[in-house]
């Protein structure tokens, strides 16, 4: 025992990380080397007349052309060690050894055949001049016998030039080929190497990553609730049900609209179920690659056998799920379509998945496909709707306990002033009233501070600076005050909240409404609801004798409604009890309407009918009622934002009105063209 405990155990050492700063020295390092083995202080380049100097002195031993591009010269030994000329040669570094094997200059050659006839033509300039003064035909013999011409020629290879330009090259290839696929692998598993290009990019949640959202911090989705806290309870006794002969569920598909919290149920799952959970997006299984997103299924569901009993969640599945050949117009192939494939074979193919169950949400289950949504893949379809009202009273209370608040703040009056909201814009409510509290540096968050919030959410942030000349002012008054008499005369319209003419967002006006929670609608609620939203226009017109493109959002949304009347709804005698509504999205489609012309003539003059029958009962109501919708328009001007006690003051109290109404705002309306 004492040897193993004294024997010496040598320390790891850790090997370092490879990084891309080693390409860039690598590069650097071999860039200065070249530099430096092609860099000759000793040999200087000189021009033509000093080389003809030379020449003429008969200093110059040989001339040596390089690769047609450049002439080395080499001074004679005697003239380098005698000559002052010279004397920068015969030093230290210099010694006669390398006299005659080193160049002393060089000259650059433009070209060979020129720099041929400069040399001929000086000899036989100093042959000329030699001959005039009489010098003895032995000297000039031996000057044209040392005369260095015609010049050696030779060929030199550059080996590090030549090496280099190989070399370079493919280091670049290289580093881009690496850069390329860092970028595009960025995120995966396995450092984004290409090869794991073709993995799963779901992430693991399991004993040592544990998720600490549980279903008490779920609020407002009871029923939802239910069947999913099933699911968990079928992996942690799953023999309370396999003793009686059933089966474990193999999915779960969430659906509903945006920000009701469905994720949010998914992560308490994780939270819950105490078994590994694999969470991924359907956008991470599309790539660039072909067959990336099967292999990626492949590999998806390859690990979870492996730790089955499991989760998988795949959040937005529409991404990869929607119906096949709906764009059929291309001809391709798709990529998207084929990884559907893959995973409708892992969910129930040949193959079986034990202990593996699927999660998936989504918020357009129109166009998913049908082979998807069949029982065997998702054998449950979960909806998760908008909360009502006492769900919305327990979502705030989730999201209230971080915030100190006014001990006297009610939580059923924030739920009634917000029907239609989801969990989600409850949340973003909460903290902009903390933003807002913050900015008036309040010490608490009050119930201002809420409607304030919710006013900002929906219509926008106000813009008090913006220029508004008196008459345009002037028509948003008595626009806004036209909704606000039509609105308040009629039965089934939205009761009245408040109206402003502060120009918030895109609007340079609006009416907030409290919209009443009902599931179904009938026509003479539609009617009054589209009559309400033509009121302003026909004020304009009532008052000013013309009409403004401040109703642009009120037509669009009266149009939009009409139309749902006359052909989705059977609301209309002429069409008779049909609808011409598709649920299954394949009509999106379709280049021809699902009913002839002469139908649809039929469809535009019934809408138009609506439309203008609710715009003549709007004139009416406001002809009838005039003296007091001026009232509540110079109101308006004077005091910009008037509430429903005024329009209490002046019309009296609406006669279908229970005893409690709360403020919302639930309604705006765009002002500009």
């Amino acid at each position: 025992m004492a040897d193993k405990e004294n024997k010496f155990v040598p320390p790891k050492v850790k090997k370092p990380k490879f990084s891309f700063y080693w390409i860039y020295a690598i590069l650097g390092i071999i860039f200065i080397t070249f530099q430096v083995m092609n860099y000759n202080s000793s040999v200087k380049e000189i021009s033509w007349s000093k080389l003809e100097e030379f020449l003429m002195k008969q200093d110059i031993e040989k001339i040596v052309i390089v690769n047609k591009e450049k002439a080395e010269i080499y001074i004679k030994k005697e003239k380098i060690l005698h000559d002052t000329t010279f004397k920068e040669f015969n030093k230290k570094g210099f010694g006669t050894g390398n006299l005659s094997t080193n160049p002393q200059f060089f000259y650059q050659v433009g070209s060979e055949e020129i720099f041929h006839g400069l040399l001929k033509d000086t000899r036989d300039s100093v042959v000329s001049r030699m001959r005039r003064d009489s010098i003895p035909q032995t000297q000039i013999s031996e000057f044209q016998k040392q005369y260095p011409y015609p010049p050696s020629t030779d060929t030199q290879k550059d080996m590090w030039g030549d090496i280099l330009s190989y070399l370079i090259p493919l280091v670049v290839l290289i580093g881009a080929w690496f850069l390329i696929m860092r970028f595009m692998s960025r995120g995966s598993g396995g450092g984004g190497q290409i090869f794991n290009i073709g993995k799963s990019k779901a992430t693991l949640f399991d004993k040592d990553t544990s998720v600490s959202v549980t279903f008490n911090d779920v609020a407002g989705l009871e029923e939802a609730k239910v069947e999913i806290m099933e699911i968990v309870d079928f992996l942690k006794n799953p023999s309370k049900y396999t003793n009686l002969g059933g089966k474990i569920p193999k999915g779960a598909l969430l659906v509903g609209p945006p920000g009701t919290g469905k994720t949010l149920l998914a992560k308490a799952v994780a939270g819950e179920a105490k078994v590994p959970f694999f969470s991924i997006s359907g956008s991470d299984f599309v790539e660039m690659f072909v067959g990336v997103g099967a292999s990626r299924v492949r590999d998806l569901f390859r690990q979870a056998k492996e730790k089955a009993p499991c989760i998988i969640f795949i959040d937005e599945i529409d991404a990869i799920g929607r119906a096949r050949g709906r764009n059929a117009i291309t001809g391709a192939n798709d990529e998207r379509e084929n990884t559907l494939n893959q995973l409708l074979t892992e969910m129930d193919g040949f193959g079986t998945n034990a202990g593996v169950i699927i999660l998936a949400a989504t918020n357009r289950a129109d166009i998913l496909d049908r082979a998807l949504m069949r029982a065997g893949r998702f054998d449950r379809q979960i909806n998760v709707e908008l909360p009502d009202l006492e769900e919305r009273k327990a979502i705030f209370k989730v999201h209230l306990k971080p915030l100190k608040l006014d001990p006297g703040l009610n939580v059923d009056f924030l739920a009634k002033q917000t029907p239609g909201f989801s969990g989600a814009d409850i949340a973003n409510v909460c903290n902009e009233s903390a933003l807002i509290a913050a900015r008036k540096n309040k010490s608490i968050i009050e119930k201002q501070d809420f409607l304030d919030a919710i006013d900002r959410i929906i219509g926008g942030l106000e813009k008090r600076n913006k220029i508004i000349s008196s008459h345009e002012k002037k028509v948003i008054a008595y626009h806004e005050s036209g909704h606000a008499t039509v609105s308040w005369l009629l039965q089934y319209a939205h009761p009245l909240v408040k109206v402003t003419i502060v120009p918030r967002g895109k609007a340079l006006g609006a009416a907030w409404y409290l919209p009443e929670e009902r599931q179904i609608t009938t026509y003479e609620q539609m009617f009054d609801e589209i009559t309400s939203a033509v009121g302003g226009r026909a004020s304009e017109e009532i008052f000013f004798g013309k009409v403004s493109t401040g109703a642009l959002n009120d037509l669009e949304k009266v149009t939009k409604q009409a139309y749902a009347m006359v052909v989705y709804f059977g609301l209309n005698k002429e069409i008779g009890n049909i609808s011409f509504y598709d649920s299954t999205g394949q009509n999106e489609y379709a280049f021809q309407k699902p009913y002839s012309e002469k139908t649809a003539e039929v469809i535009d003059r019934e809408v138009r009918a609506i439309v203008e029958s609710a715009y003549e009962r709007a004139k009416n109501l406001l002809n009838e009622n005039k003296e007091n919708l001026e009232k509540l328009a110079n109101l308006l001007l004077e005091r910009e934002v008037i509430f429903r006690e005024d329009l209490e003051t002046i019309f009296g109290k609406r006669p279908w009105d229970s005893e409690e109404e709360h403020l919302l705002p639930g309604h705006t309306e765009q002002k500009t063209a």
